[in-house]
């Protein structure tokens, strides 16, 4: 016999598709129907499901954990929602177990995952960027996102990378300027500098429009609504939300303020790597002026 839950679940995922229904579905799990029953077909066989009569379903289960994803509540309104009622705890135990799903490695490595050959993917990321913008030399774009956590009990050492030359990463002018990472021109002064910093934004928009969608999307991520879990747990629920987008086929054109370049770096600075910097980034507006004139 079906608990109340299920009933609920049912009701939820195969109700009417009208207009109100997917829209009053989408704003409390952002993904749509279909797109949900594809996730929780491929959820289902990481998610453990006891034989008690009481036992909830793999459904409920998905659909709580979404709402929270979705709304960024604390965990007690989500499991008294009128989709759902459970307890706190179980609220709890239902999220963490979604959440260690869609970090699996059978699920997470298929969408998120670093290259394991370089060269090949050096030698395509050049060949797709400069295809695609015009821009030369980007094997990728960087951004930052801010999501408010609990702070760790540890220090954490981060490393520098190095990049090889004429090999560049693309972000915006929050950032620090190196040869290997260009940013946008404050204040361009010529008609060169200024298709740099038009074509320099049209390469990293995929970074921007990226962050700026999973955010408003799942607002667990919001800078305003904390995540108030360990480290560990933090990171797996960032992780989850990272995953869910790649179910979401309606993804809107964003408007994440990319164009509006921040105050530059100060130009007396002598740094020797920002004066490479600075050389490096005028060799590609001289190259992108030269074959915008040809």
């Amino acid at each position: 016999m079906a608990t109340s839950n299920e009933i609920a679940a049912l009701f939820i995922l195969q109700c009417e598709d009208d207009d109100n229904n997917r829209s009053l579905f989408q704003k409390n799990f952002r993904l749509k129907k279909n797109a949900t029953c594809a996730l929780i077909e491929i959820l289902a066989p990481h998610i453990e499901i006891h034989q008690r009569s009481s036992s909830i379903s793999v459904e409920i289960k998905v659909l709580i954990a979404l709402h929270f994803f979705a709304t960024g509540s604390y965990q007690s309104p989500v499991g008294n929602s009128r989709f759902t009622e459970v307890s706190q705890s179980t609220t709890s135990r239902y999220i963490n177990e979604v959440v260690s799903a869609l970090n699996h490695p059978e699920i997470f490595g298929v969408w998120v995952h670093f290259p394991t050959n370089m060269p090949d993917l050096i030698h395509k990321s050049l060949f797709r960027s400069y295809r695609k913008t015009g821009f030369p030399g980007v094997i990728g774009c960087l951004d930052c996102a801010h999501i408010a956590i609990v702070p760790p009990s540890k220090n954490l050492n981060l490393d520098e990378n190095q990049y090889p030359e004429h090999i560049y990463v693309n972000r915006d002018s929050g950032y620090t300027l190196r040869q290997w990472l260009l940013t946008p021109i404050n204040n361009p002064s010529t008609e060169a500098k200024e298709y740099f910093n038009a074509k320099q934004m049209s390469t990293r928009i995929i970074i921007e429009r990226c962050n700026g969608v999973m955010k408003s999307r799942f607002r667990c991520l919001l800078k305003d609504r904390t995540l108030h879990y360990k480290l560990e747990k933090a990171t797996a629920i960032i992780n989850a939300c990272v995953v869910l987008p790649e179910y979401i086929d309606d993804i809107e054109d964003y408007d994440m303020g990319i164009y509006n370049v921040t105050a530059e770096e100060n130009n007396n600075n002598q740094n020797k790597d920002l004066i490479l910097g600075r050389q490096q980034r005028d060799k590609i507006v001289r190259f992108l002026h030269n074959r915008r004139v040809m």
